[in-house]
């Protein structure tokens, strides 16, 4: 069976990926190289549902699912938050900028994501969502005591008019993301 790994995003404006590097940048000053796997900034996005390997006979049936939702919802804005980490500061795994702003849109357009899945069988997600931005991914949590966790943030704006199906092929070098499907917001 051909299958993809993919999972559905919104993906950030250029000024917020530039300022996500940024931020990254100063924060790999604060950590001993290697510790942390840093994501490039033209790979950042927020990741509303993670697919895992997908079969390509059922792309015309996601594609349709993020038409029906994006139809129905009208495009909204966010704004970068401060920086945090997963699951928390004494132990971060993941170390992550937010989103703030008003976010029931968001979240109305991750349930409706969520409940048009289920019946193409994804499961439905148990754990609470965090509007959030991947920086890093920690390797080795020991050194990173003297992270300033206080690091400023530009609040710039996200627009967020279309939800994206992206295909991710793990590479050597780092994962490799084509947009294979846009649905634009229009609610």
């Amino acid at each position: 069976m051909d299958t993809i790994r993919a999972f559905v995003a919104i993906e950030m404006p250029t000024a917020v990926r530039q300022e996500l590097g940024l931020v990254a940048d100063v924060l790999v000053g604060q950590v001993p190289a290697g510790s942390v796997r840093w994501v490039k900034p033209e790979l950042m996005h927020l990741t509303l549902n993670f697919l895992g390997d997908t079969a390509v006979s059922k792309l015309p049936a996601v594609t349709a699912v993020l038409d029906a939702v994006a139809r129905e919802a009208a495009p909204f804005t966010l704004h970068l938050g401060e920086l945090g980490c997963f699951p928390n500061r004494q132990r971060p795994r993941v170390i992550w900028v937010g989103l703030e702003g008003d976010n029931r849109p968001l979240l109305a357009l991750k349930q409706a994501l969520d409940a048009a899945l289920v019946p193409l069988g994804w499961a439905a997600e148990t754990r609470p969502f965090q509007a959030h931005l991947t920086l890093g991914r920690v390797k080795d949590a020991r050194p990173l005591r003297h992270v300033n966790w206080g690091t400023e943030v530009k609040k710039l704006p996200v627009g967020v008019t279309a939800v994206h199906l992206i295909e991710s092929q793990l590479q050597r070098s780092g994962p490799v993301y084509t947009v294979r499907h846009s649905s634009r917001l229009a609610g």
